[in-house]
């Protein structure tokens, strides 16, 4: 069988550790031949390949990004873009894809796969949002770069007498936040599902410095004040997939908290750094299990599919199970981590 892999939207650690693991299996076990598409979705769209086999995946487990690079390309919103990725698949003899993706990718998976294409998917994303997952690899990287990040921040904050807003990514979901905000021990922790009293902000944060420490506050990148208005910037523009770019809760959050209570605040935005850089161990283990169990998938014929961890078992899903429902921090499991916040 000739089996297509291609990695889609945004890059995270441990997309390289499932090519690898599909790669190897594929060709020590199945026999398989395989083709890299190169950036996304753009790659079976306008042919865009390259070689795939065992000599390309060699050490690429600890290396962060994707060999095969990666797009926001939406074949749904391009005039005759299902046809042509059909036409590419068939003239490239491709009998099964693999596709390693988020909400969007997948979401793309899943339609091909209603539509005949023989797919299987592979969830990554650091934000932890799909439905159909325990977790998705590049979660545990992203936290842990932001839980150093806040340990850092700690001490110069103490240092200067400054409160320190920490940024984090997630538009929808604060699983970041959350997690390297309990493990950072920070003060004060926004997210996107639970809109925020900025008055409230603002008195943990005097709190705070009542006790003779400096403040330090994690907001995700989508979390919005309940008083009305939007303090996250937006370019205006929408990628392929309908999403706006957001960035600035920080620096507004930052200058609120300085005008109203007195006290020196400054923004610091990880952005991108939580996306790059080596996986973590326990990232390369997850995805490395999805690679492994998703070639078996093809192998079986096991289309429509994609690969959950529920509890510690590698299972096989509807992709529609997976990306039909955004995951979200819920209001039990923000309410018991409260006690360790301000």
């Amino acid at each position: 069988m000739r089996v297509g892999v291609l990695t889609g939207g945004g890059d995270c650690p441990g997309l390289n550790a499932v090519i690898r693991a599909v790669v190897r299996k594929g060709v020590k076990v199945h026999g398989n031949e395989f083709v890299g598409y190169r950036d996304g979705w753009k790659g079976p769209l306008e042919g865009l390949t390259m070689e795939l086999g065992i000599a390309e995946v060699r050490g690429i487990l600890p290396r962060g990004g994707t060999i095969l690079g990666s797009s926001r390309t939406n074949p749904f919103k391009i005039e005759g873009g299902v046809e042509q990725i059909k036409e590419n698949l068939a003239r490239d003899g491709v009998d099964a894809l693999v596709a390693i993706g988020g909400e969007d990718t997948l979401g793309v998976a899943t339609k091909l796969a209603d539509l005949g294409v023989n797919v299987v998917g592979v969830p990554k994303t650091i934000d932890n949002d799909l439905s159909g997952t325990d977790f998705t690899f590049g979660f545990d990287t992203a936290v842990n770069i932001a839980t150093e990040a806040i340990d850092r921040l700690h001490t110069t904050a103490e240092s200067h007498h400054r409160v320190l807003v920490v940024e984090v990514m997630g538009r929808h979901a604060g699983w970041i936040a959350l997690h390297s905000g309990i493990a950072g021990g920070a003060n004060i922790v926004l997210l996107p599902e639970f809109p925020f009293d900025i008055e409230e902000v603002c008195a943990l944060v005097e709190s705070r410095f009542e006790s003779r420490f400096s403040p330090i506050l994690v907001v995700a990148e989508g979390a919005m004040p309940t008083e009305g208005g939007d303090m996250s910037l937006k370019t205006g523009e929408l990628d392929a997939f309908g999403h706006v770019r957001l960035g600035g809760i920080g620096d507004r959050l930052a200058s609120e908290i300085e005008q109203r209570t007195g006290k020196e605040a400054r923004a610091v935005v990880l952005g991108h750094i939580q996306r790059g850089g080596t996986p973590t161990a326990f990232d390369r283990w997850l995805a490395t299990r999805f690679g492994l169990q998703a070639i078996d998938a093809v192998a079986d014929g096991d289309f429509g599919t994609m690969m959950a961890l529920r509890g510690t078992d590698i299972v096989r899903v509807p992709l529609i199970e997976g990306t039909g429902e955004l995951k979200l921090v819920s209001a039990k499991e923000y309410a018991e981590a409260q006690v360790f916040f301000g």
